[in-house]
């Protein structure tokens, strides 16, 4: 789930040859498509860009260390519909606000190390479901991340949880009942339970990099 960016630097072309692809499909032809094909190709894309801007911005030591003053979730990278977008425009208007599912916060990787872990395939339509229940469960089992504490009866969760929480639920009881599923089978009993509350970790916003650099 993490990515070896000097390693990726000497392989870019690959990358940008995908992307251009990408920039290439047409909005009508984007429109007749299924929901879960529109799904996997906008995530496909975000997180492609991500890698190329990283990439192209390597060394860095976080993600928020690119663009400055503005913003590296404003910078107008990402290529699509014969038109430049920003991350977070992709992010929030093309891809939350059309789909509202949960789910998509276990797929979008943001380059850090807080963020779930960069899948080693892409997101296709026929196995889409199946790959978001792999990522959240992996997400919500990184103890780095996520975890309980059945004593206290504390749920301690990703500051992601915090930040959309409207994508989540509308109460604690509701985020709680959402994340259950994807624990192990004693944490998840006890959970649905009841009488837990909610607490947040600290985001880690390092550099989700492998290799020699840390």
């Amino acid at each position: 789930g993490m990515v070896h960016y000097e390693e990726l630097k000497k392989v870019e072309a690959g990358l940008e040859v995908y992307l251009n692809l990408t920039a290439s499909v047409p909005r009508v032809q984007f429109d007749d498509w299924t929901r879960p094909q529109k799904m996997a190709f906008l995530i496909n894309v975000y997180n492609a860009t991500t890698l190329k801007l990283v990439a192209d911005n390597y060394p860095v030591e976080s993600v928020k260390d690119i663009g400055g003053a503005r913003r590296v979730w404003n910078l107008k990278v990402v290529r699509m519909f014969d038109g430049k977008f920003s991350l977070g425009h992709l992010e929030h208007e093309m891809i939350r606000k059309q789909f509202k599912s949960p789910s998509l916060h276990f797929v979008l990787v943001c380059g850090s190390r807080g963020c779930p872990p960069l899948r080693k395939e892409p997101y296709t339509a026929g196995k889409l479901e199946a790959q978001f229940y792999e990522q959240a469960q992996v997400f919500l089992r990184d103890r780095n991340k996520n975890y309980i504490d059945l004593e206290s009866k504390t749920v301690f969760l990703s500051p992601i949880f915090e930040w959309f929480r409207e994508d989540f639920g509308k109460t604690d009881g509701e985020i709680i009942s959402l994340v259950a599923e994807y624990f192990e089978t004693p944490e998840r009993e006890s959970l649905l339970r009841g009488g837990f509350k909610i607490n947040y970790t600290k985001f880690d916003w390092g550099l989700n990099q492998s290799g020699d650099r840390k």
